[in-house]
């Protein structure tokens, strides 16, 4: 392919227009063979990773971005829009506000901001709520447990055992929902992280062993030394 980097740069538009993004990431990164230092380009191809939810390299573009021009406000809002997706949304909010600072009066920007701020508002709300609401699942079980004993058995339980019984089921509850939101921001953690190496260690050394036999250990002139001496 040999078009211009600006060239290349117009077809990758045109294919993020058309929803082909994979090509559009093609495009960019070929256009970035010949001109490494056009910070455009790195802000479409984190707009086309984040199409395709590939949000560790969309990341690694927006923050190449920021590098190559700090004063640019798409850079910081092109990380905001990766954060936001791989729902960060207290980092998201830094980032659109970082854009904000350089832009004021983008509406864009404000709006994004302002969505940012709701959904931090709710994770927030979910994290005091969802344990609670374990333990509420927890009371409920316990009391038809309660209940049962009561109805199936000659000899009741006694209240106070049912009760300790009903605590703990509760306490249960909630540890669950605690751990379940741990899960979650877990989760989150992970889709910044780089994508695993498919590569595995035995497959390293299988190759490192090949290039070794493939690697001729001495010249032919200390080949025939040795030989001549008898280490060969």
């Amino acid at each position: 392919m040999d078009e211009s980097p600006e060239a290349l740069k117009e077809l990758g538009n045109s294919a993020v227009k058309n929803q082909k993004y994979e090509e559009a990431i093609l495009y960019y990164t070929q256009a970035l063979k010949s001109d490494s230092n056009n910070y455009t380009l790195y802000s479409n191809r984190s707009f086309a990773f984040l199409k395709v939810q590939q949000y560790y390299f969309a990341m690694q573009d927006a923050n190449e971005t920021i590098r190559l021009n700090p004063n640019w406000p798409k850079g910081y809002f092109r990380r905001a829009e990766v954060e936001y997706s791989a729902k960060h949304f207290v980092e998201a909010c830094e980032s659109y506000q970082k854009a904000l600072s350089l832009k004021p009066d983008d509406i864009n920007i404000i709006e994004a901001l302002s969505r940012a701020k709701r959904q931090i508002a709710k994770e927030r709300k979910a994290d005091e709520v969802i344990p609670w609401l374990g333990a509420g699942i927890g009371i409920v079980i316990g009391v038809i447990i309660v209940i049962a004993d009561c109805i199936l058995t000659h000899k009741p339980t006694h209240p106070l055992l049912m009760a300790f019984v009903t605590i703990i089921i509760a306490m249960v509850g909630y540890g669950i929902a605690k751990t379940y939101r741990y899960y979650v921001r877990c989760q989150r953690d992970g889709l910044l992280e780089p994508p695993p190496d498919l590569m595995s260690e035995d497959d390293r050394d299988e190759t490192s062993e090949k290039e070794t036999k493939h690697t001729p250990r001495y010249t032919k002139s200390q080949a025939r030394q040795r030989y001549k001496k008898g280490k060969l």
